[in-house]
């Protein structure tokens, strides 16, 4: 699993990470409540939700190279095939990509299941 990881940036970089993270998954929630208040049918709405649920996933910092793709794919799925205005999924899809491209930064939950582990040993 370490391998779909480049680093985990920490300080000023991994804090950045963070905020990318935290908007991407707060548009995405927008995006999803202002389709459902829109748009009652089945077809529009489905790609909006699963999206939205792969934000908390963003949120969390938890499987971030395999959300953040989720994410792209699904927002151009949304460009190609969705309704509406098409640039706030334009913008989604590349905060998903470079997300999975990027990392999630060492403030994730990724980084305390995935990242290097110092190892102390005790000489007596």
């Amino acid at each position: 699993m370490q391998r779909l990881f480049s680093n985990f940036a920490n300080g000023w970089p991994g804090v950045g990470l963070f905020l990318q993270r935290l908007v991407t998954a707060a548009v995405l929630f927008h995006s999803a409540i202002t389709v459902l208040e829109k748009d009652q049918t089945f077809y529009p709405v489905v790609p909006q939700l699963v999206a939205a649920s792969a934000g908390i996933f963003l949120v969390l910092g938890l499987w971030t190279p395999v959300v953040g793709t989720l994410v792209a794919i699904i927002e151009l799925w949304i460009v190609f095939f969705g309704v509406g205005d098409h640039s706030i999924a334009i913008i989604l899809g590349t905060l998903g990509a470079t997300s999975a491209m990027i990392g999630p930064g060492a403030w994730s939950m990724d980084a305390q299941l995935f990242g290097r582990k110092r190892i102390e040993t005790s000489y007596h």
